[in-house]
């Protein structure tokens, strides 16, 4: 067993609070969840085998704290003004000569457009670089997710291509765009880029 630097970690910004999920995150997270599941619906991964169940929250919620445990995963949720409002993940963790991950994340649609994920990304990864010590973090976007191709933008991530059917989205193997920041690229951090 791995034991990852730097979690569980909570880190703070104004009324922005990412920490790991609790277990009485239950009944607010499947409320979220429920009142943007046609917003969500396009760019959630789904599972390629017919019928696969997802796991329910507390079964993520075990997952996830499995994998942070093991070093594999940062799994937070997104707490705005005291209120669980998303989440994000630096997933994927690769150690050993690569020392890289993969950020994903959603939010409310009721609070989307007021910077929140772009500044969550950006906590996650100067975390993920100056804390826990990875080298290089990818997020892959599906070509139609206009909001998420903001989030990049605004934090100055280098594109490095097109993959092919690279994840399961919404019923269908589906194309995203990659794009990546190395900690070299961002001596400062990536919330120096933001406002």
């Amino acid at each position: 067993m791995t034991v990852t630097r730097g979690w569980p970690a909570v880190l703070t910004s104004g009324d922005l609070v990412l920490r790991p999920l609790r277990r009485r995150d239950a009944r607010a997270w499947r409320q979220v969840r429920a009142a943007n599941a046609a917003w969500l619906a396009p760019w959630e991964a789904t599972s390629p085998v017919n019928g696969a169940p997802f796991p329910s929250f507390g079964q993520l919620r075990r997952e996830l704290a499995r994998q942070a445990r093991d070093g594999r995963t940062l799994p937070f949720a997104v707490e705005v003004e005291g209120r669980l409002a998303g989440q994000v993940t630096v997933g994927g963790i690769m150690w050993g000569s690569l020392r890289s991950g993969q950020v994903g994340y959603w939010v409310d649609q009721r609070l989307a457009g007021r910077g929140i994920i772009p500044r969550a990304v950006a906590m996650v990864a100067d975390h993920s670089f100056f804390t826990v010590g990875l080298h290089r973090l990818e997020v892959n976007i599906r070509p139609e997710n206009t909001a998420s191709l903001r989030v990049v933008a605004k934090l100055g991530l280098r594109e490095e291509g097109l993959r092919r059917g690279f994840l399961h989205i919404d019923g269908a193997w589906r194309d995203h765009r990659s794009f990546a920041v190395t900690v070299e690229e961002a001596p400062q951090g990536l919330t120096s880029r933001l406002p």
